[in-house]
């Protein structure tokens, strides 16, 4: 008799052999984003280079035939609900998003976790030298670009009506975007943890925080490009956890399953479906009969 026996992936339960300590990745956390805020707060200031820049940019973009960002923010501004909807968003969702998005991972996959958090931390650092060495106006302070303070006129709002004397955020740090970095993280890092056919649809996170800074004119579109190409050379950077793992899992034989073979009046196999690894002379079974060689006459 021949049995095979299905085995699941095994990045379905939590390995908490590889959770790092609560306390330690908590103060971790906190104190790398702490000197991120702290460094943007040092970036503050550089109010005629922000403005100069944000010239160049503008007119950068002119000469790519990159959209105008003033067609985004048209769209929602027909409605005063949705531009309300897309401030809050831009205010109330980045960094609970972000959040919630390592916790969850801290505790159902604890090496995508550690894979994130350094990619994040990469990325976020990458960020603060380049808010530092080129600060940036955003779109709603540039009068060229003809766009709205939705957040001071419509709320609600995270900064200050007066940014250059504003104690709370930096807004002269427009390049690069990291709503938009942590977002297509959060998508990235959710897909490559999950097996749901319906994980795609974390990417209406991105999709939607892309939409938001621009409508809203705290971005402009070379804030996101950049952020994504730092992102990706992050990514390339760090390798994502468990390759072994999940090509075990799509091959469907895990390493210690091709070793589990007993004799006895029968064979029994386990291995994962579909067992087209192991090699079809060992899959017959033992009661199978056993031809005799043919008589060909030869030696009579």
């Amino acid at each position: 008799m021949t049995t095979y026996a299905r085995t699941e992936p095994t990045d379905q339960e939590p390995d908490i052999r590889a959770r790092p300590p609560l306390v330690r990745e908590f103060l971790l956390v906190a104190g790398l984003f702490l000197a991120y805020k702290l460094g943007r707060r040092a970036a503050n200031g550089h109010v005629e280079e922000a403005f100069r820049n944000a010239g160049n940019v503008w007119d950068l973009e002119r000469a790519l035939h990159l959209p105008g960002e003033g067609a985004v923010q048209g769209l929602l501004l027909h409605s005063q609900p949705l531009i309300q909807a897309a401030n809050t968003y831009y205010a109330a969702v980045h960094f609970p998003a972000t959040a919630l998005f390592l916790v969850w991972l801290y505790w159902r996959r604890s090496l995508h976790y550690l894979w994130s958090r350094r990619v994040l931390a990469v990325l976020t650092g990458g960020a603060l030298v380049l808010h530092l060495v080129f600060p940036l106006a955003p779109p709603r302070m540039l009068p060229a670009a003809g766009l709205v303070d939705t957040g001071q006129i419509y709320g609600p709002t995270v900064y200050g009506a007066t940014p250059a004397t504003d104690t709370m955020a930096n807004q002269f740090a427009a390049m690069p975007s990291l709503h938009v970095g942590w977002a297509v993280m959060v998508a990235v890092g959710l897909i490559a943890a999950t097996r749901s056919r319906w994980r795609w649809f974390w990417l209406l996170h991105p999709a939607i925080t892309l939409l938001v800074v621009v409508a809203t004119a705290n971005h402009y579109w070379l804030d996101a490009i950049v952020v994504v190409a730092m992102l990706a050379v992050a990514l390339a950077a760090l390798r994502m956890p468990g390759n072994r793992m999940d090509a075990s899992a799509r091959t469907g034989v895990s390493a210690r399953t091709d070793a589990m073979l007993t004799d006895g009046g029968s064979r029994t196999y386990v291995a994962a479906s579909p067992p087209a690894r192991i090699p079809a002379e060992i899959l017959v079974p033992a009661e199978a009969p056993v031809r005799a060689p043919a008589d060909t006459g030869a030696g009579r």
